[in-house]
């Protein structure tokens, strides 16, 4: 796994490792060899692509037969410019990452990457999420909201990530459970705009809170 960009890649990529291991994979450091290779973009500078390209030659040289997927903001805005990177095998966009295995099968290789990109303005799911900071049981990053409904022109993310939406209070506050459960002292809630949290479930972060 390999997170570029903002504390809410964070917490997604490490959801995806869970996926991975309740399915009985291992998740191994990045500089390690692997069969499978994550890399969750983000599209807020300039360098996005550069970054992407990196990575994935990084990780090939490593690991020559590894499955890449490329999941992310650029992914979703740039699907195209990353199936063409050499070794990359699937781009999944922002509603499509959270269903990798349905789209990767049995992770085998192929000579032709596979796009699965949808329209962002029909992203309405809302994927729950939450990761540590890797540095011990200390602080977690818990998802709570994603999208933003503001366009302004100097940012991506209305078109990367789609209009704003947010975690249910109740699978909120269970997710935060688990949390303190497995020893965590701290809880960062995180999102695109957490501020605008609950709006269109009736609810607001300060009742969250």
């Amino acid at each position: 796994m390999y997170t570029l960009g903002c504390k809410l890649n964070f917490a997604e990529t490490s959801s995806f490792g869970r996926n991975f291991t309740e399915r009985g994979y291992k998740v191994v450091d990045f500089n390690e060899q692997s069969d499978v290779v994550v890399v969750n973009t983000c599209s807020v500078t300039e360098n996005a692509d550069r970054d992407c390209r990196k990575i994935v030659r990084k990780a090939l040289r490593r690991s020559p037969d590894a499955y890449v997927i490329v999941v992310g903001c650029y992914a979703q805005l740039r699907p195209e410019e990353i199936a063409s990177i050499d070794g990359v095998d699937l781009v999944l966009g922002a509603d499509e990452k959270f269903r990798m295995f349905e789209f990767a099968g049995d992770f085998s290789k192929e000579r032709i990457p596979k796009i699965h990109v949808g329209d962002i303005e029909e992203a309405t799911n809302y994927s729950p999420a939450f990761s540590d900071d890797s540095t011990g049981r200390t602080r977690a990053f818990l998802k709570v909201q994603d999208g933003c409904d503001y366009n302004c022109s100097f940012c991506t993310i209305p078109l990367a990530r789609g209009a704003s939406r947010s975690a249910p209070v109740d699978a909120t506050i269970e997710n935060a459970r688990t949390l303190i459960a497995e020893g965590y002292k701290e809880i960062v809630l995180s999102g695109v705009n957490v501020g605008d949290y609950g709006t269109k479930i009736g609810t607001s972060l300060h009742e969250l809170l």
